[in-house]
């Protein structure tokens, strides 16, 4: 079993990304995701030489398209990746983590405690039993599930103009294009890719960003048809 002291050095732009306060918390985090994280196979072992590079600042980027002081809500929040790492780069922002399995919402309750994150909430449940009951400005995702899903669990959770920021890969523009009947049933008012990390991480990150439509009515309406197949 992998142990988080085979976790490697951070490399020197880690510093340049975690500053402050935030620097601490991200090698706490690390450390957690190494340890209790692959214990509990929230995180593969073979991760672990990729948890700076590959999951904190990877994740860290997304900070850029993040709206000042936005409450967002992470999508399937699983170890933390994106929405702690959120948290811990962007104090400034509230951050819902959703997710519906018990052992990833206990390791994340242990994650926000140690890490003293009071802008952090954890719920478990999943984004339709939420929808209707709260809006947030933006909902991130990595590695949920296909755009075309995602959508149907985000839009509804969105304020009017409110965004989905969904970290996608090399299909990205794939995804994007198979969506494009869902995005119109939505009434979105924008969909496009958007890079960000540049400098930071290699290569930069890619998502997809959503932002949802004035009209919550059609959303509603939207996301009734889907529920009816």
């Amino acid at each position: 079993m992998a142990e988080s002291d085979e976790l490697p050095d951070a490399p020197a732009v880690a510093r340049e990304v975690f500053t402050g306060e935030a620097w601490p918390r991200a090698q706490a985090f690390a450390e957690m995701l190494a340890g209790p994280g692959v214990v509990r196979g929230l995180l593969g072992p073979r991760e672990i030489p990729r948890v700076w590079d590959r999951h904190l600042l990877n994740c860290a980027v997304v900070a850029e398209a993040v709206p000042q002081a936005a409450h967002l809500v992470d999508i399937g929040s699983g170890a933390g990746l994106p929405g702690v790492v959120l948290a811990i780069v962007r104090p400034d922002v509230q951050v819902t983590l959703l997710e519906p399995l018990l052992r990833r919402t206990t390791f994340l309750e242990e994650c926000v405690e140690g890490l003293k994150l009071d802008n952090v909430e954890v719920v478990r449940g999943r984004a339709e039993e939420l929808a209707g009951q709260r809006t947030f400005d933006v909902a991130s995702a990595r590695a949920v599930a296909p755009l075309d899903r995602l959508l149907s669990w985000s839009m509804p959770l969105l304020r009017p103009g409110g965004q989905l920021l969904a970290m996608k890969g090399e299909r990205a523009a794939e995804e994007l294009d198979a969506a494009t009947q869902q995005l119109h049933s939505y009434g979105v008012e924008t969909a496009e890719l958007v890079t960000v990390g540049r400098g930071k991480v290699d290569p930069p990150a890619t998502l997809v960003r959503v932002v949802a439509g004035r009209s919550p009515a059609r959303r509603a309406q939207a996301t009734r048809r889907r529920r009816k197949r």
